[in-house]
């Protein structure tokens, strides 16, 4: 994990005062470092009966999508609202700095899928909760959700103790 530690990039004060941010950009535009990062993600759950990834606007897009791929599933988006064209259903939560929701369209997810959660930060765990809570409204079953970063002091491993989690790098 040293090798994807090295590609993560601190910067302090954003998007506020006192928030160190870690960003993903050095990670994502190195190629055996993002494959890497994908294969590592997905190992717990490799040759587990799942359906879907799930992924977050808009980090977990690159994430997720790439592993539904490596998986041979598809890929369920879940957007900010107003952005899926379709009838949705919807979910606010509290971010580290602020609140925001997420809509996943209604036809996206049903009983039979079994859905595998992605994303890049797991932070005071509300976005994570919102998507197994949208997954679950459409009566979709968790597989488990795994982030390239969790911040444990944050504690949102706490919000998903329903699920089994999985984080390559903890900070």
């Amino acid at each position: 994990m040293q090798a994807l530690h090295a590609k993560i990039r601190t910067i302090p004060d954003f998007p506020k005062p006192g928030i160190l941010y870690r960003d993903i950009t050095p990670l994502v535009q190195d190629p055996a470092a993002l494959r890497l990062a994908i294969h590592q993600l997905i190992h717990p759950y490799a040759g587990e009966d799942i359906s879907a990834v799930v992924g977050m606007e808009a980090r977990g897009f690159i994430f997720g999508s790439l592993a539904a791929w490596e998986l041979g599933v598809g890929f369920v988006p879940l957007r900010k609202p107003g952005k899926l064209p379709y009838e949705v259903h919807s979910m606010a939560y509290d971010l580290e700095y602020g609140s925001q929701s997420l809509e996943v369209h209604t036809d996206a997810l049903g009983p039979e899928d079994r859905v595998f959660v992605v994303d890049d930060v797991l932070a005071t765990g509300g976005t994570a909760a919102a998507s197994c809570g949208l997954i679950e409204k459409l009566g979709a079953r968790i597989a488990g959700c795994a982030f390239v970063i969790e911040l444990d002091e944050l504690q949102g491993r706490k919000k998903l103790s329903a699920h089994r989690v999985h984080s390559l790098l903890h900070y």
